[in-house]
């Protein structure tokens, strides 16, 4: 489990701890260069709401995060990329830092893993550079998100809309632009994550399954031409 991230200053409380996310199994995906406080902030948000956090990396050991502009706090790896299964956990935290999702998105298996939360109708909370994940995922055609600045071409180049937002929620996918927006963006994961997996996901599996089981090549042929013709029909006058 995640190391406890403690309160910011004494008898500090954020509304989040209100809210119960308890038995709730998170991922948060991160590597060496993640931005600290889009990682802190969060995670203390989801502890305080009794969520159980695993911290999944590409090696087990620690992951280094970057605080501003030097090198920051040390966590511990939960598991590897190579041991977290996605139908282990309810909802996932990719938060950002420039070096973070770039070296992220080049693991196969670590798309891999978003891909699939994304698809199965998890929520899923992004910051700041995070969402490069879901892009390369493949799962931003469609939706509407927002991001650091940077990001906003890449978003519209795999079939997204970009805004200029504090806080953006598509069906579940929780976007945010930067620290800045943290207040807004551990508010809206708390609700999406409480809400859990999410309707747009679980009709898309019906539809899927409706088609597996009706699929259009069995479907009954018909044409006029197999209807009895009116002039084979008894005569109301005979």
């Amino acid at each position: 489990m995640a190391e406890r991230i403690e309160t910011h200053g004494p008898g500090k409380e954020t509304p989040m701890a209100q809210q119960d996310l308890k038995g709730q199994k998170v991922a948060a995906l991160l590597t060496d260069g993640v931005e600290q406080v889009e990682l802190t902030e969060p995670l203390k948000a989801l502890q305080d709401a009794g969520a159980d956090v695993k911290i999944v990396s590409l090696k087990s050991g620690t992951v280094k995060a970057w605080d501003h502009d030097h090198w920051g706090q040390e966590f511990k790896v939960d598991l590897t990329i190579d041991q977290a299964n996605p139908n282990d956990f309810q909802a996932l935290l990719l938060p950002g830092g420039v070096m973070n999702p770039d070296t992220l998105r080049m693991n196969e298996k670590a798309v891999q893993f978003v891909r699939q939360m994304v698809r199965s109708g998890k929520p899923v909370a992004s910051i700041c550079h995070g969402p490069w994940m879901l892009v390369e995922a493949d799962v931003v055609e469609g939706r509407t998100l927002t991001s650091y600045p940077s990001l906003q071409t890449d978003i519209r180049n795999a079939g997204g809309t970009w805004v200029d937002q504090e806080v953006v929620v598509d069906e579940g996918i929780v976007t945010s632009r930067s620290p800045k927006d943290l207040p807004a963006f551990t508010r809206k994961m708390i609700e999406e994550f409480r809400e859990g997996d999410h309707e747009r996901a679980l009709a898309d599996a019906v539809e899927q399954a409706s088609e597996e089981s009706f699929p259009a090549s069995d479907a009954p042929s018909w044409s006029p031409s197999s209807a009895t013709p009116d002039t084979e029909r008894p005569s109301p006058e005979g």
